[in-house]
């Protein structure tokens, strides 16, 4: 997969190197390309911003640089243009998992107050958000946007079956997850979990993630239950 990102903070970027994403990278799975936005602006002192017609606090992104950037890194109109903004649908597992679909994704970072409206009437097919809440800018979005779509890209996570039984993956939230030592600080992994009968075990690993779920998320429990009638009848252990 090809994603290229449009920011006037590109230095931020340098964190995908390392970790998951940094070995993707190097391994040739994702190639990442950072675009710097000033690099395109006809302003002589490289402004990417202006005061808002019609007043109000903050600056504006100005729609010229942004633009030619654009025109720049998707000359043929293959990317999945996405402007990362917090009036934008709010990112969810599924959307997660149809971008990862895409050959393409484009990203542009917004700062400031946001950027000129006719960019994104002329150049973005999508804004996403990351929740109810304001950042000031869009470029730890697009890093979290990359992180969460890369997972789900053939060859990035160690085993495939890693997206198959986490949260979200169902509709539910994960359950505990216990490792070596057998008891730490006077707490035990559950008896469950180490007689080996997988039947059991996944049994236990549902009723937690319903519990979980219904006790933390209940807008999910309720979906969970609506499309799963049979659950909404589960033993408590």
């Amino acid at each position: 997969m090809k994603i290229k990102v449009a920011t006037i903070f590109p230095e931020m970027f340098e964190i995908l190197d390392v970790g998951i994403i940094g070995r993707a990278k190097q391994n040739g799975l994702i190639d990442i390309q950072i675009y710097n936005i000033r690099d395109y602006s006809a302003d002589k002192h490289k402004k990417t911003d202006d005061a808002p017609f019609g007043g109000g606090a903050g600056m504006v992104m100005t729609p010229q640089p942004i633009h030619d950037a654009i025109l720049d890194m998707d000359k043929d109109r293959k990317a999945k243009r996405i402007y990362l903004s917090p009036r934008g649908k709010t990112l969810d597992q599924k959307t997660v998992e149809r971008l990862a679909k895409e050959d393409e994704l484009l990203l542009l970072c917004g700062s400031y107050e946001g950027i000129d409206e006719r960019i994104i009437q002329l150049d973005i097919d999508e804004e996403i958000s990351m929740g109810d809440y304001v950042l000031t800018g869009g470029e730890l979005p697009a890093m979290t946007l990359i992180n969460a779509v890369s997972r789900y890209i053939d060859g990035v996570l160690g085993s495939s079956e890693s997206t198959d039984e986490e949260s979200f993956s169902n509709g539910l939230l994960e359950y505990p997850q216990y490792t070596r030592p057998q008891e730490f600080m006077g707490l035990s992994v559950p008896q469950v979990l180490l007689g080996g009968n997988h039947k059991q075990i996944e049994d236990w690993r549902l009723e937690q993630s319903i519990e979980i779920t219904k006790q933390r998320r209940p807008d999910l429990y309720e979906e969970y239950v609506s499309k799963n009638p049979k659950s909404g009848k589960e033993k408590k252990r």
